[in-house]
């Protein structure tokens, strides 16, 4: 399975007021919980970029999806 990872630049949010961080932190906190509660592991590219939507509507700002080296789950010992 290949690995993804959703981010974004250190300066993308400093256009939102300090007032609005609150709850822009709720909702990035919600993003995360529902990933989650997901499992955690996107199996596509396609659901990547959809998680990376939800996250970019919670956070305010864009994201960069980047994929990395293939993964398994049985890598983890289990």
């Amino acid at each position: 399975m290949t690995q993804y990872l959703i981010s974004f630049d250190e300066g993308a949010m400093a256009h939102i007021p300090a007032n609005d961080l609150p709850d822009v932190a709720e909702a990035g906190h919600a993003v995360v919980q529902e990933a989650k509660d997901a499992g955690v592991f996107v199996p596509t590219w396609d659901a990547a970029l959809e998680w990376a939507a939800k996250v970019a509507v919670a956070c305010r700002c864009a994201q960069d999806v980047r994929e990395f080296f293939p993964f398994r789950r049985s890598d983890l010992g289990s």
